[in-house]
């Protein structure tokens, strides 16, 4: 259902903190002008947990709305099932390409109930799901067997592949079915994904060098390894400290350095260290986004 490079874009608040709708429309603007394959609404970088059941859909609505060429992959993930297919229906009603649905976090199901769980949403949608891996946020794993169990589902069309754990990503690509796309889900793993048979990314430094990462993607996608392999090596610094305090926090500051849409945080999340902040600026300049 999809290749290429999409973004996991972060939702833009007012200083009272509401949602921010013309900054995020600008945000969708100026990823579609560098070239973004997907827009990725309401996922982890786009602070869904900290909305509400009526701004996730509302995020979706706008992006949905204010897109020209890109797909819209909606987050519509939860920990509960019957949550999950709200939010499901909710963004396929809304116009979404697509959902992202990570694995249900804190309850910690068996593989049965992973299955389980994702066998239902896809029941109760007509747009293809793509089923979102990523143990340290969930601490759960969707295990390779389960994986290939669901890629025999009816729309379930892929998994954004977040484990870190590359025995498990290699095993998955060597017995995944051709027609069940395996994405990047770390932006460090794009490049020795792709090399293996990954059809993109679901990037979070592409809010910040969308060019740049896009670029990367295609040349991957192309052949094209050493071009791809020094873009990689160029944007590794950046890979890295958007992750030196908890996503989205380092991405939504630099979005900000940027001039760009941010604003401010919800709590529990907060302003950077300033160390860390100062670690930041550095990576940001030395790639010439600030």
């Amino acid at each position: 259902m999809f290749s290429g490079c999409g973004t996991a874009i972060i939702t833009p608040f007012t200083k009272d903190g509401k949602i921010d709708e013309k900054g995020l429309r600008a945000l969708v603007d100026f990823q579609e002008s560098e070239g973004i394959d997907a827009i990725v609404p309401c996922g982890t970088t786009g602070e869904s947990a900290t909305l509400t059941h009526e701004e996730h859909l509302k995020v979706i609505e706008i992006v949905v709305d204010q897109v020209d060429k890109a797909l819209v992959i909606a987050g519509a993930g939860s920990n509960a099932t019957h949550e999950a297919i709200k939010l499901s229906k909710g963004a396929q009603d809304l116009g979404a390409d697509g959902i992202l649905s990570i694995s249900p976090y804190y309850n910690k199901p068996t593989q049965r109930g992973i299955f389980e769980h994702y066998e239902a949403i896809a029941k109760t949608i007509d747009i293809p799901l793509i089923v979102y891996n990523v143990p340290g946020r969930t601490s759960s794993n969707i295990e390779v067997q389960t994986v290939l169990k669901l890629a025999k589902v009816p729309n379930i069309a892929g998994i954004k592949e977040a484990s870190g754990n590359i025995t498990q990503i290699m095993n998955l690509l060597a017995q995944a079915p051709k027609d069940f796309t395996i994405l990047s889900g770390d932006d460090a793993f794009t490049f020795p994904m792709m090399t293996m048979g990954a059809k993109g990314v679901i990037s979070v430094a592409s809010n910040v060098a969308p060019r740049m990462v896009k670029d990367m993607v295609d040349n991957l996608l192309t052949g094209n390894l050493d071009e791809a392999r020094r873009l990689h090596f160029r944007l590794l610094p950046l890979f890295k400290n958007l992750f030196i305090e908890t996503n989205p926090i380092p991405v939504k500051t630099a979005v900000r350095l940027m001039g760009r849409p941010a604003g401010p945080f919800r709590l529990p999340l907060c302003d950077m260290d300033p160390g860390n902040l100062d670690v930041l600026k550095r990576t940001l300049a030395d790639l010439g986004v600030i």
